[in-house]
């Protein structure tokens, strides 16, 4: 019998190889690695590699992770809310860059 883990551990070589250029996906453990696959699929992923962490993880489970990041570009930070009907308020990423001043021009 297989578990999750060993499903998702043979299953990782489904994503596209351009998200993980700095990393080879053999050693890519999908638990332990969950926050830094969710994060390089949410920013440079196409739609078949965002469904195959829906399946591997839950929407829930992505959104929660998803709360905890310090950064995301703004049209990231749109489709994860919009797509699991959270405020945005509710992510950390949003709230940084809500307190981080501009510069100022001379």
């Amino acid at each position: 019998m297989t578990t999750l883990t060993q499903q998702v551990n043979h299953q990782i070589l489904l994503l596209s190889k351009h998200l993980f250029w700095d990393t080879p996906l053999e050693n890519i453990n999908p638990e332990r690695s969950k926050k830094f696959i969710i994060q390089r699929v949410l920013e440079y992923g196409l739609m078949k590699d965002w469904l195959l962490i829906v399946e591997w993880y839950g929407l829930e489970e992505i959104v929660n992770n998803a709360k905890t990041f310090r950064t995301m570009s703004s049209i990231d930070l749109n489709f994860i809310a919009t797509i699991s009907n959270t405020p945005k308020e509710e992510f950390r990423c949003y709230n940084l860059r809500l307190s981080t001043g501009k510069h100022w021009i001379y």
